[in-house]
């Protein structure tokens, strides 16, 4: 095993052995996979679940992870049909000393914490933002609801003939977007 899959499985170990829930397809192909991921508390995605898909390329961890929400969120920077995210640490200043558990505990709770409406990928969650911050946050409230809040049912319905523990490793390759 060579040193950037050594670095990758540590990172997906340390992902799981922090609480996160992580579904590798069926291939075992490992620079693939998805993580479940929960909008940070005190905000407006607070209550949603969010299945977020990683691609690590061959180049890790000197190159960054590709990452894009499966479920729809609105968000100004992250685009509503491709579920891309436009966010610096991941375009521009990666750096090796990055983890994917960096991704999940800091960069992606902060971009939900704090959304920059200047430089949109989703440009009608900008402009609404700008221009009308009440209806924004309602938007924000109804696509959790709707499309974050399923996330949350699915979970336990599919946890009924499982334990409860949320850090298990899954082999799941149900990756279809709501």
């Amino acid at each position: 095993m060579s040193s950037p899959e050594k670095r990758r499985d540590m990172d997906i170990m340390k992902l799981i052995m922090n609480g996160f829930k992580v579904e590798i397809a069926k291939d075992d192909n490992a620079h693939d996979f998805i993580v479940e991921f929960h909008g940070p508390k005190n905000t407006l995605y607070e209550g949603g679940i969010w299945k977020v898909n990683i691609v690590i390329p061959m180049q890790y961890p000197f190159k960054s992870p590709s990452l894009g929400f499966k479920n729809c969120i609105f968000h100004p920077n992250i685009d509503e049909e491709s579920g891309s995210v436009c966010l610096d640490v991941l375009n521009q200043t990666w750096s090796p000393m990055f983890d994917l558990a960096n991704i999940f505990e800091m960069f992606l709770p902060q971009l939900l914490t704090y959304p920059n409406p200047a430089d949109p990928l989703n440009p009608r969650a900008a402009s609404l933002m700008n221009q009308d911050a009440k209806l924004y946050e309602t938007t924000v409230r109804q696509y959790v609801d709707k499309y974050a809040k399923d996330e949350i049912k699915k979970g336990h319905d599919d946890d009924d003939d499982d334990d409860d523990d949320a850090s298990s490793l899954s082999s799941n390759a149900s990756f279809d977007p709501l």
